[in-house]
């Protein structure tokens, strides 16, 4: 059996005058997603947005998706896409995978800004 890590990381992004929002980001293994974790922070930061930023375990996924209002999924698990947009869409949480490109260079506010795209439905 493989054993496929999912990464949650929760970012606090404060959108003016709505409430704050969760991002969740899931990988396989987690080292360039730990990476791209602190190219979001660092454009967070540089934007003026505070966020927090943390990871859990597959076994947690379920659990912790109704917390989420938006998951992206890394280029590597994007065969998961079906049943993590399954899931969200039971709970009105879009669900869509990182642009490679953006993820392979960890460009942290190209990813910041597709999140926050989905949250606002654009």
């Amino acid at each position: 059996m493989t054993l496929v890590l999912w990464l949650k990381i929760r970012i606090i992004y404060h959108f003016k005058g709505d409430e704050l929002v969760n991002i969740l980001l899931c990988c396989s293994a987690g080292m360039s997603t730990s990476l791209l974790v602190s190219k979001m922070e660092q454009s967070a930061k540089n934007q003026g947005i505070d966020c927090k930023i943390w990871a859990i375990a597959a076994s947690e996924v379920n659990n912790e998706i109704e917390n989420a209002d938006v998951v992206l999924l890394g280029p590597q698990v994007r065969f998961l896409l079906p049943q993590v947009k399954k899931a969200g869409d039971q709970q009105g949480i879009p669900v869509a995978t990182i642009n490679p490109q953006d993820y392979g260079l960890c460009n942290g506010e190209k990813v910041l800004a597709q999140a926050t795209t989905l949250i606002k439905g654009e």
